[in-house]
């Protein structure tokens, strides 16, 4: 196992991205940028044991700054959505960043997403990145000090741990935004996929995908993946929540205890054979299938076009902060915030449950 630094290119103020690479002693590498602590690359092998790079992502910094939609990329201090782009805290009312139509704050406003993290090398297989957000950016109190460690080990598992704390009361909801593509980046749609997710419940959502307020059971509707099913054999059915989102784009209430690391999902390739098992210590996981990607050129030129990769968003439920009956993601003054989530790619030579 080893890391390795290699520059990756320059903020347009002239700072310096760094590229750190870890791998594993069975040819497994995750590419992690210190823009944004960004997953970019993630290798492993194939059925044939050729190497294919599961993560859809860009070249240059340039391109992540003009053209992302937060691919591999670490979001916070609130991910997804905030209704109305306002909370309260007590008496006190908060406006927020509304990066999304004018009315919702998207991801806050993309702050974690496009900052340059520190980094250091803690082990022969793991990186900490850290950064330190202003009281009062986007419009969240406090500042907020963050920690994320990404380590891969011989078992193919890529952790990533977060930590977190502020000095004023606040919320806090962090995750990454790794779009998947188990073909290999590049090689079609994610249509073929199988996928199981292991809840019984999930939010729907209105027109602006800010949820009700309620957790509906998944069974009898397209939302039902407790059973391993294509993600594109009911995607396009006519149904209200697939209309609002154009497919996919919605939290599930992950089954058992929140903070005890438990499976959240299982997906399939058949054409390349791997696999990967999520695991999360959140009350959520939401599942976007790239509907809104829309051909933008990524690395090697590679257009993303539209469910080239799908997404598990391990988190706090959207909208937590307008919604009290949610687990909560508040924290105050000096407590912190800790979680873990785990992307495993067992060998291929290992039978999937899938199939």
């Amino acid at each position: 196992m080893s890391v390795e630094r290699i520059p990756f290119g320059l903020m347009p103020d002239g700072r310096e991205v760094y590229k750190y690479i870890i791998s594993n002693n069975n040819g497994c590498e995750a590419h992690i940028l210190t823009l944004g602590a960004t997953l970019n690359s993630f290798v492993t092998p194939d059925k044939n044991g050729e190497m294919r790079d599961v993560l859809l992502g860009f070249d240059t910094v340039d391109d992540y700054l003009k053209l992302s939609d937060y691919q591999g990329a670490t979001v916070g201090p609130v991910a997804n959505r905030i209704g109305g782009a306002a909370f309260d805290i007590g008496t006190k009312h908060y406006e927020l960043v509304a990066n999304e139509k004018d009315v919702t704050c998207l991801h806050s406003g993309g702050e974690f997403s496009f900052a340059v993290w520190s980094a250091i090398v803690v082990d022969s297989d793991a990186v900490e990145f850290g950064y330190v957000s202003p009281d009062g950016q986007e419009g969240f109190p406090g500042e907020t000090k963050v920690k994320v460690v990404f380590s891969l080990k011989d078992d193919n598992k890529l952790t990533i741990k977060y930590e977190a704390v502020s000095d004023r009361d606040t919320f806090i909801n962090l995750t990454n935004h790794a779009y998947f593509n188990l073909k290999g980046y590049g090689h079609g749609t994610i249509l073929d996929h199988e996928i199981q997710i292991f809840a019984e419940r999930y939010t729907p959502v209105d027109e602006m995908s800010i949820p009700y307020g309620r957790n509906d059971l998944v069974e009898g509707t397209p939302f039902d993946f407790r059973t391993p099913h294509l993600i594109g054999e009911r995607i396009d059915e006519e149904n209200e929540q697939l209309s609002f989102t154009g497919g996919y784009d919605h939290n599930y209430c992950v089954d058992g205890e929140m903070g005890e690391l438990r499976e959240c999902a299982r997906v399939f390739c058949a054409e390349s054979g791997i696999k990967m098992n999520v695991y999360t210590t959140l009350p959520g996981v939401q599942f976007y299938a790239g509907n809104f990607l829309n051909g933008t050129a990524g690395k090697k030129g590679v257009p993303m076009e539209k469910r080239s990769g799908f997404c598990l968003e391990t988190q706090y439920y959207p909208d937590t902060p307008n919604k009290p009956d949610f687990p909560q993601c508040f924290f105050k003054a000096g407590e912190k915030y800790v979680s873990e989530t785990v992307y495993e790619f067992p060998d291929c030579s290992e039978k999937s449950d899938a199939e």
